[in-house]
């Protein structure tokens, strides 16, 4: 499979870790990624909420590239960046608005702008779960994870045209593939408070707070995430959040690919787990104690099988 593909700003440095391990899982998969060249910066969150144009533009500008090289869809890891390019291709439609965006730059748009598509919707859609279970070496069996999609990833519903808005499901079909239990998280697309943790620190602290202290009610070992921003509020801020509540957290929060690779045995370096803040260490060893058990136990049990086969045939 060939993906056109965006990485978007954050990968190349809040979130070097994302756009590590999504390279690698692909790889491992098969999945090639042709990333898009001379691809620029999307807008994210202060151009479209400065000037829905001047944002269009830096949308429309990327996938006018993907266009040129035939592409019908491009790919990229970030919910804010997939929200900016689906946002530019579908204002793109009123002639009116095209020609004001086209104005800003240097060629006119094509009328027919190639779709994005999250990274996640092409694993899960197109790849499909049970071959991706299909390809796992090393379960997460024995480990119990939080999935949290955030605001974006499904939401508009009628813009991003991905999974249940309300309940998605699926970065909790995707862990229950790789062998992980999923714990009935009720905050998944509740905000972090993405980034407001810029201008009012104590908003996102309350809030992200909240998210970690259910995820530890529910008995949760880790959170699992698919956006650079919610992760940063998880990951990097997660002290302020502890403070802010009046406690003290520990929890690992992971992307989705950091997970998948591991389960693909993939290399810590290769996933980049020593970018995160909370260290996975715990998390890591609990992952290799039970695959431990595991082997112990079917070994135990092919013994005793190899055993009463050895005695029946020695009565016979």
């Amino acid at each position: 499979m060939k993906l056109p593909y965006y990485p978007g700003c954050s990968g190349q440095g809040s979130s070097v870790e994302y756009e590590r391990s999504t390279r690698a899982v692909c790889a491992a998969l098969g999945i090639t990624l042709e990333e898009l060249p001379d691809w620029s910066c999307c807008g994210s969150t202060p151009a479209h909420a400065f000037d829905h144009v001047l944002s269009s533009a830096l949308g429309a500008r990327n996938l006018s590239i993907a266009a040129a090289r035939g592409a019908e869809r491009v790919a990229t890891p970030c919910p804010s960046c997939l929200a900016n390019l689906k946002a530019a291709r579908a204002r793109m439609e009123n002639e009116e608005f095209r020609g004001k965006v086209n104005a800003l730059l240097d060629a006119p748009c094509p009328e027919n702008l190639p779709d994005a598509v999250s990274v996640l919707q092409v694993l899960v859609e197109d790849f499909g779960t049970d071959a991706i279970a299909a390809k796992v070496t090393k379960t997460l069996a024995g480990v119990k994870i939080a999935p949290y999609y955030g605001c974006l990833m499904s939401r508009p519903s009628d813009l991003m045209r991905f999974d249940d808005p309300e309940n998605p499901m699926a970065l909790d079909n995707l862990m229950s593939a790789l062998g992980a239990e999923v714990v009935p998280y009720p905050l998944k697309t509740e905000c972090c408070g993405a980034a407001m943790g810029i201008p009012r620190r104590d908003i996102t602290a309350r809030l992200t707070g909240r998210l970690l202290e259910t995820a530890r009610a529910l008995g949760a070992d880790a959170v699992v995430v698919a956006c650079p921003l919610c992760h940063m509020n998880l990951d990097l801020r997660q002290e302020q959040a502890a403070k802010a509540a009046g406690t003290t957290f520990n929890m690992p929060v992971l992307y989705y690919t950091q997970f998948m690779g591991l389960a693909l045995g993939l290399s810590s370096e290769e996933l980049g787990l020593d970018k995160l803040c909370v260290s996975p260490a715990g998390l890591l060893q609990k992952i290799q104690n039970a695959r431990a058990a595991a082997e112990a136990k079917a070994a135990s049990e092919a013994a005793k099988a190899k055993q009463a086969a050895k005695a029946e045939e020695v009565s016979a």
